[in-house]
């Protein structure tokens, strides 16, 4: 079952949220990269002055290859708007994002927004999290990140390559992948987390998305 045409229709019906003069926050993941094509189609057609932050290098390259001049995240105090997706989306609107390794960017540019907009396919939406939670941790604190997430009632999985490597983010972390089960308070257990010596960031989003789009089948989708 594919959900390509729904998020192609809603990457194009987000954009009508960009204004000349924004600065945008570019997600990563699939409907990020529809949508980062489609931005810069926008800028050529409109002319638009439209400075991009990317979230990580992934969407960087596609970025640049769609002609979308690009700054970070600390040479401006605010972002205008953040378009990004999500691994899953429980019944109270929270997210859980990272599943590619970016969690901590994009968090950054979650608290620098002024608007947030997720886009992702219906089999994301839950009523409860159940997938493994991604925690990006300083290496050092490995161990005892580890020993942290067993009291918390959870199960942590370091995040590895196919051939056995550590997974390293850009920032030169790793990922804790930890399994809590089902998750009814997220804001609780994530306060809980970072609380944590050595923990950089979680995978459970504390701030809520303004506008969320859930893609559905047959290129249609809705808007929440």
């Amino acid at each position: 079952m594919s959900y390509d045409d729904a998020i192609s229709a809603l990457s194009s019906n987000a954009l009508k949220f960009v204004k000349d003069g924004h600065v945008v926050g570019l997600g990563s993941g699939r409907a990020s990269t529809t949508l980062v094509k489609s931005l810069g189609k926008l800028i050529k057609l409109k002319k638009y002055n439209i400075k991009g932050i990317p979230t990580s290098l992934q969407i960087k390259l596609i970025a640049e290859k769609a002609g979308i001049p690009l700054i970070e995240a600390d040479q401006v105090d605010y972002i205008d708007i953040v378009f990004d997706g999500a691994d899953q989306i429980d019944s109270q609107k929270f997210v859980i994002k990272g599943g590619g390794g970016a969690l901590l960017q994009e968090n950054i540019l979650f608290s620098l927004a002024k608007k947030i907009i997720i886009m992702a396919d219906k089999t994301k939406f839950v009523k409860n999290f159940t997938i493994t939670v991604p925690i990006e941790i300083h290496p050092l604190a490995r161990n005892s990140v580890t020993k942290s997430i067993k009291k918390l009632g959870g199960k942590a999985q370091l995040r590895s390559l196919d051939r056995g490597y550590p997974f390293f983010t850009e920032n030169g972390n790793i990922i804790l992948d930890c399994d809590f089960g089902t998750i009814k308070n997220p804001k609780v257990l994530t306060q809980k987390i970072k609380q944590t010596t050595g923990v950089l960031e979680s995978g459970i989003f504390l701030r809520k998305p303004d506008v969320i789009y859930r893609a559905k089948t047959g290129g249609k989708f809705d808007i929440l």
